[in-house]
């Protein structure tokens, strides 16, 4: 009897594992589902002139191809490309963000996708951060003091 209680229970165990498994590899909605890792596109706080790039990435949880139909940035400063070819059930692809890091100051842009995940979808993502002015750099050369060489007829100063 013991054995055979035993066999039930591993027996029970393995069908909900496998059923569990079964069912997290099936698309959670119908159609395209965009599924963002983040939201906010944090700069932090940066130096003037530095790497104007961040990415972010997202996975199509839906059952059918995902499209994203254009991207904006809120001013000419921030410039999202993307993938324009659809984005198949399951797949992941990313978002690359430029912001111009000559622009001093608080970063507090925006980025909107439209997909076709419905009528008028749309997605905001918030870019932000700070931008630091460059620390003044001192010279690669350093100014040569007055010799024979660098001094008018090649006389010494008095």
């Amino acid at each position: 009897m013991k054995k055979l209680f035993s066999l039930f229970t591993l027996l029970s165990f393995a069908v909900t594992f496998t059923f569990a498994q079964a069912q997290s590899t099936t698309p959670k909605t119908d159609g395209p589902a965009m599924e963002l890792s983040t939201t906010t596109v944090d700069f932090g706080t940066i130096e003037q002139d530095s790497d104007p790039f961040r990415t972010i990435t997202f996975t199509n949880n839906g059952n059918e191809p995902l499209i994203i139909k254009n991207a904006k940035g809120s001013c000419g400063c921030t410039v999202p490309t993307y993938e324009k070819a659809p984005i198949l059930p399951g797949e992941t692809s990313e978002i690359k963000i430029r912001y111009a890091t000559n622009r001093l100051g608080k970063i507090n842009k925006t980025v909107t996708l439209y997909t076709n995940e419905g009528e008028d979808a749309k997605r905001v993502l918030k870019v932000v951060g700070t931008v630091n002015k460059k620390a003044k750099q001192e010279d690669a050369v350093p100014t040569a003091a007055p010799s024979i060489l660098t001094t008018p007829n090649g006389k010494g100063q008095k």
